[in-house]
């Protein structure tokens, strides 16, 4: 393995985002997705050499399919053969891993291809421990906004999860599930994280330490127009294209793109 490539050591302040972000979490996410019209509809799939294999994407919290359509329709358009995961509405539960399981497990003798796995905010989450279940089977894992550094810790959705859960708290969900969130799968890991999350902490949707097969990329943008966000959809379209036996990490092709939309840090 190449030597390992380390973060600055992360900020102490770990607080939630503030209500300001939150409130704008909404107009951020159109504006977004009306960006990301022109960028679809320009975008040229036949520049990346698609080898067909399966993609499996998971949704956020409380989020189902309908939330992954552009997500998706744009993986489908780059020529790899996409699924939903299968499972509705994303009520946290910790049992969906045994079902997720089981069409990985599908997927991999469908195609015989590893799978690729996109998991956005929580589904994120649910990716990178499917991996760690069956790393054989994964080809990559993708995380957009996932806080798998702090899912117990102060967020702007943890009182929406003690709604649907009846009351329960976070903390109360399987402690060894838990423990092994930080650490990701031994497959190549992107986690992709924007400072102006205003749903979690984007401290904690990023990788401690990044190593040769485990990069954080920083993007420009909301929560929840993650799923749509151009420049999260261009750094899927690269990742998914690459040579799985060579897996290199994403450089912006020059520094003015690197600067407006993948800033450092």
């Amino acid at each position: 393995m190449d030597e390992q490539v380390m973060n600055d050591e992360l900020p102490v302040d770990l607080s939630k985002p503030s209500l300001l972000l939150l409130a704008t979490e909404g107009g951020r996410a159109i504006t977004e997705l009306g960006l990301s019209v022109p960028f679809r509809n320009l975008y040229k799939p036949k520049l990346y050499q698609s080898d067909g294999h399966p993609v499996l994407v998971l949704p956020g919290f409380m989020a189902s399919k309908p939330s992954t359509t552009v997500l998706r329709k744009f993986i489908e358009k780059l020529g790899f053969n996409v699924y939903d995961w299968g499972l509705g509405r994303n009520f946290a539960k910790v049992e969906y891993l045994d079902a997720l399981t089981h069409t990985l497990e599908h997927l991999y003798l469908k195609y015989n291809k590893r799978v690729s796995l996109v998991g956005w905010s929580l589904g994120g989450v649910f990716a990178r421990q499917l991996a760690k279940r069956r790393p054989h089977l994964v080809r990559q894992v993708i995380t957009l906004g996932s806080p798998f550094r702090g899912l117990t810790k102060p967020s702007n959705a943890i009182w929406l999860y003690s709604i649907v859960s009846g009351g329960k708290s976070v903390s109360q969900v399987d402690p060894d599930f838990l423990m092994s969130l930080e650490h990701p799968a031994d497959v190549p890991t992107t986690a992709i994280y924007t400072k102006e999350d205003g749903v979690v902490s984007w401290r904690y949707c990023m990788e401690e330490q990044e190593t040769n097969i485990h990069q954080n990329i920083r993007v420009r943008g909301s929560h929840i127009g993650l799923g749509h966000n151009p420049s999260v959809l261009h750094v899927i379209a690269d990742r998914l294209q690459y040579n799985q036996d060579n897996w290199s990490r994403f450089q912006p092709k020059n520094v003015i793109r690197k600067r407006l939309f993948y800033p450092s840090g």
